[in-house]
This record gives C-alpha cells, structure tokens and sequence, in this order.
C-alpha cells in the first residue's frame, strides 16, 4: 500500500480526477518544518495569542526558528476598518498590514519583526479561491469549502514555513472550538497535520475552568465539553492548558486527562498572572517546551547552550519586575478609555521603559470628552505625565487640545502620539502663533487655517482604508534636537506610521518662527513626524506610533525619556536617571 508521501507526492497539480487537493509551494519539503497549533474552548479572551507566543519564544531561547500566524474568522481583508470598542487596537506590521492585537504580542514577546504572511482572514482566504476561480485555475472542478477552501490555508501555513525558513510554525486560530467561522479552518488543521504525517504537528487545547462564587470550587464540565467538541471534528489534542483565575487542582486535570485521552503530565494549570512575560517561565516549569519538543520529534534541533543565554537575559528582566519601584502616574487622555486593549501597545511600551528606570507607571484613564481649558488642571492633577495617543474623527478632540495647552504651559511631561502629534501642532498655532482659527480638516473640513490637512498625495487614493500611510518608513532626525539625542544621534531612525492627514507644509515656517522645533522629517518630502519644544522638561510628538516598536528588553527611547522626566517632576530632589542618557543606553542595546 502507498504512503501517505507517495499518495500527496504531486498534490500541487491540480486533477478532476483525484480528491487529494493540496496545492504546495514549489520546492517544499514536508517534514522539514513542524506545526503546532493552538486553539480555544469555552470562551473567547482566555489568552491564545499569549500563550502561542510564550512557547515560541520558549522554543526560540533553544536556538530554533519560530514564525507565528494568526487565523482569524472575520471576513474583514485586514484589521484596519475594525472599531477598537469591538476588537482592541490595530496594530501595524512594518509591511503595512494592519493586524490583529495578537500580532503584537508576537512582536513583543519573540523581539522579531512580523509581515502580512503572519496574518490571514477568512475575507483573504476567500478572496483568493474566488480570484483563482474566476482566473480557471481549479481547470473546472466545483470549488468547495472542501478541498479548495481549506487547501487554500494549508497553502498559506506552507508559504509561511517556506518563507521563514522555520522550524515550527505556531498556528493560533482565532475566537473559539464551535465558532462557525472556525470550522473549516480546524478542518484544514486536521487536513494538514494528516498529510504531513506522524510527528510532524502538535494541538494545543487552551481551556478554561470555571469557579462560581456560589459553589466555592473549580468545575470542569464545561472544559470537558469543548475538548470533547474538538474531539468530534477529528483533533486529539495532545496537549491542554487549564487557564484559570487560580492554580487549578489536581483533581480537576484528572477529569481533564480522563475525559481527553492526554496523559496528566500534558495537563498543565496555567492561573492568572500580574504580568505576561512571567508565563514562559509558567510554562517551563510544567516542562512544556520539551514535551513539544519531543512531540515534534526536534529533540536533535535544540540548542541548550543558546537557551542558557537568553533564559539569562530574561531573567534578568523578570526579576526587574517583582523588584521594588518608584511609583509615577501617566494619564492616558483619550476616547477609547473604557477598553483597555484600545491601547494595548502603549500600555506595554509604559511598562518596558518603566521596568528600565527603576519605575512602576501607573495609568490613569482620562477620557476627552469634557475636557476644557477650565477644567483640565483639575482632570490632569496628580498625574506626572500624559500621553495623547491616536485616534480618528471629533469627539473628543477639543479636550485633548485643552490637555496639551495645560502640558506645556504648566512643564508637565507630554507625549503626543499621531493623533496627539497633529493636536499639538493645532493647540500651539493657535495659543503661541496666533492662528485662531488653526484647525484640522478631519474635524473642520471647511477650516480657514488648516495647519493639519490630507496631502494631495493622500487625496488621489480613494477608498476607506486604502488612503493612509501605513507602516514602517525612515524619520530623517535633525542634528542638535532632542529626538537627536534620544536615538543616540543617529541621522535617521525606522518608525511605523497610520495616518491620513499631516502638516501643512505651508505653515512649518510659521510654527518654527514661533519655537516649535520639528526634529524629523520624511527623507526628501516636506512631512513633518516629529516634533518638541526644547525649553520644556520633555515635549515630544511624533506622527509615527512610537508603541509599535516597543520590546520588553529594548523599550523605545521616546517611551524612556517620557518616564524619566515624570521621575523628574515626582521626585524632584534625588538622583534620578537622566531621560536622554537613559534612551541612549536603549539604543545601544541593538535597536
């Protein structure tokens, strides 16, 4: 009888009279990369993407090459159009791919630089089959969910391994087992690991085990219920991880094993933690990361030496965490407050400057909308610092306005953050350059003195989403100016952008006459992407999302120098770090 590699040898070509359908890249080699995929049960929000990326980076430590991808149901093309109310925030891969939040977990969590291969929809998956369809590519078969659809994702996991060179490829699959939207792409996941053959893919089953306060103990029915369900649609996990408000007992992982066919020892209880990047040492200690090892048949691939190494320099980073540290509050002014995840890559970057200097960053929310220059002293009291960050349309705008005018006349520590960058222009044309009128066209279309408007450039593209610039683009910094010395006077630094509007170049001469210095610019394009005053203790803005960037061990230095000057004015009278001398020593660090 013919081995499953006999029978899938020539599955790129397509045949009406064959049912095995499974195009492959040119030139792939099966076995050569591992799978491991990981997938929810009871509810959505149990932290998948987290997760994912913890083994990975887990893996990473021992000297393997990890690539990530995320799956998500929604028939959106990308993240762009999505409100951050209903999914968090938008976040920009260097490529321009606007993605889900998770993606930036990965970037975080493995220090590594994704693209729009890292990212598929079912809106991408299906726009494909269908153009394939109409380009008679499937040489007139009935184009099915099965094969065609789900040979279509198998496609882009094997484009993934192909183009990363990697040794796993981690699979998250977004929302939950049971989600209509989800079935085809579990389907194509069995298909996969199928074809591919023995040792060569792993599920992981991320569950939940409820604890109602009214019974005063943990149940696992409803665990058991959507691993059984999994079960039914062909995937015998090989591993599951119990998430749970509180270490899970050993009698509810036995249920757990009994009713799952995994061993007790690929059982394992991950309760909730004060911060993300404690869970790989979580998931270490359960020997996971071996145990996937060993199921993917990679023993001979690990590096020991490696992991010692990076296990060091994590650590390190660990241990900075639970150590002791001065205490400054940040106001986080904006309209999106209610939803945390709205911004969850500033809230990140605060914490790895924060970690750096010594200092725990505490977030108050401050929401926009009422906010007037009577009443901002009195909303932004008590904080020693504030952060306007990104945002689109009118609500709220006139608050944050009111905010900056109050940051900078009063020395309090403000970072602007592309929304935030462009009011900064607004508020010091009109209190500073005598521009009354100064407004932008987003919120006053008909505006008399538009300081911030849409490039012609920007105006020839049409289409919602489609006229932004997007991703990452060199900032050519000014010699002497702050933003110089933050990034360790390099001539140009590497940011990522979203935005539509910009600086009317018709009015820069106006506003630098007037003391605002604009210390980075596009290469050869009269755009503005930076901006700070140099007689105020820290008041920077960038057009860019400076957030994006951010890495655990390598905090961005616009993120520093904000944290180190709210050290500053908190605690006025001891030796604290310098904020230039303290981003300097993060550029050094391999930025």
């Amino acid at each position: 009888m013919a081995k499953n590699s006999d029978l899938l040898a020539s599955l790129s070509d397509v045949s009406t009279e064959s049912e095995f359908f499974s195009p492959l890249p040119k030139g792939y080699e099966k076995g050569k990369t591992k799978y491991c995929f990981v997938v929810g049960t009871v509810m959505s929000g149990l932290g998948k993407g987290i997760f994912s990326s913890c083994l990975a980076k887990l893996m990473q430590d021992k000297g393997l090459k990890v690539a990530p991808i995320k799956l998500e149901g929604y028939l959106n093309v990308d993240s762009g159009t999505l409100n951050p109310f209903r999914h968090g925030e938008v976040f920009v891969l260097d490529d321009g791919m606007e993605c889900d939040m998770d993606l930036g977990t990965y970037e975080r969590m493995l220090d590594q630089d994704l693209s729009k291969a890292n990212f598929t929809t079912s809106g991408q998956i299906f726009s494909s089959v269908l153009n394939k369809e109409r380009q008679g590519e499937y040489l007139g078969r009935d184009v099915q969910m099965i094969p065609h659809v789900t040979g279509e994702v198998k496609l882009r996991l094997r484009e993934l391994a192909m183009q990363s060179d990697a040794d796993i490829v981690f699979v998250e699959i977004g929302g939950t087992v049971g989600d209509l939207e989800n079935a085809y792409y579990i389907e194509a996941m069995r298909e996969l690991a199928y074809e591919e053959g023995p040792g060569s893919s792993c599920f992981v089953a991320l569950t939940y085990i409820l604890k109602p306060k009214t019974l005063g103990e943990q149940k696992s029915k409803a665990a058991q219920l959507g691993i059984k369900q999994l079960m039914q649609l062909g995937i015998q996990p090989e591993i599951i991880a119990c998430r749970a408000s509180s270490e899970v007992t050993e009698k509810v992982r036995q249920k757990i094993s009994v009713y799952s066919n995994v061993p007790m020892d690929r059982v394992i209880s991950l309760p909730d933690s004060a911060s993300i990047y404690t869970i790989p040492a979580m998931i270490a200690e359960a020997g996971l990361d071996f145990k996937v090892a060993r199921l993917l048949k990679i023993e001979d691939r690990l590096n020991l030496r490696h992991e010692r190494k990076a296990s060091a320099k994590w650590c390190d980073f660990t241990d900075k965490i639970s150590a002791a540290r001065r205490e400054i509050t940040i106001g986080i002014t904006g309209k999106y407050t209610s939803v945390r995840d709205s911004y969850a890559s500033i809230i990140n970057a605060l914490e790895h400057a924060g970690i750096a200097l010594g200092a725990d960053a505490e977030i108050k929310w401050i929401d926009t909308t009422g906010i007037t220059n009577s009443n901002a002293s009195q909303k932004l009291a008590n904080v020693d610092g504030i952060i306007v960050p990104g945002g689109f349309g009118t609500r709220g705008a006139e608050g944050k306005i009111a905010c900056i005018k109050y940051a900078r006349e009063q020395n309090l520590p403000y970072l602007g953050l592309c929304f935030g960058f462009q009011m900064a222009v607004i508020e010091f044309a009109r209190n500073v350059c005598g521009l009354t009128n100064a407004n932008s066209t987003e919120i006053e279309p008909n505006c008399s003195e538009a300081v911030i408007d849409i490039l012609p450039e920007q105006k020839k593209i049409e289409g919602l989403g489609g006229n932004m610039r997007l991703g990452g683009r060199d900032v050519e910094l000014k010699d002497k100016t702050i933003a110089w010395e933050l990034f360790n006077k390099a001539k140009s630094v590497r940011m990522r952008f979203r935005h539509r509007y910009e600086v009317d170049p018709r009015y820069i001469e106006q506003l630098e006459q007037g003391g605002l210095v604009f210390s980075g610019k596009a290469p050869d394009q009269p755009i503005m992407q930076i901006l700070e005053l140099p007689n105020h203790p820290f008041f920077m803005g960038t057009q860019a999302h400076p957030c994006l960037t951010s890495r655990p061990l390598r905090p961005h230095p616009m993120f520093v120098g904000l944290v180190a000057a709210a050290m500053q004015r908190h605690w006025p009278n001891e030796n604290l770090p310098d904020r230039i001398k303290a981003a300097q020593k993060v550029c050094t660090q391999g930025r």
